[in-house]
């Protein structure tokens, strides 16, 4: 089942050279892995509450690629010229599957809130 990485970052520029180094690494560092941007700083659109900083969503084949990427000794060797200098967080999402019911998952929860 798919699996993302999602960060979400505040970025206060000017950005140091580490972040660029970061970036032009990053991409070879996903590829043994499967993984492929889907978001990256994109346009936002704000339609409830606030919000401040980017996003970014890196779309792995599944949880174990997602995990073995960022566990990698290639992003690891990159990580921190990112982290270091932009606040942020990054979690690893598991998807759901393509017919995946979100009726039949609040029913669940009712029922098992109620006891």
């Amino acid at each position: 089942m798919t699996a993302y990485a999602l960060a979400h970052m505040t970025p206060q520029p000017p950005l140091p050279e580490d972040v660029f180094v970061y970036m032009e690494s990053i991409q070879e560092t996903m590829d043994p892995f499967g993984g492929r941007f889907i978001v990256h700083a994109s346009e936002t659109e704000v339609v409830e509450g606030p919000f401040d900083g980017a996003y970014v969503i890196i779309e792995f084949p599944d949880m174990d690629k997602a995990r073995d990427w960022y566990n990698s000794d290639a992003y690891q060797a990159i990580a921190a010229k990112r982290s270091d200098h932009i606040p942020g967080h990054l979690v690893l999402l598991q998807g759901v599957p393509p017919d995946y019911d979100v009726a039949a998952t609040g029913k669940a929860l009712r029922a098992a809130q109620a006891g």
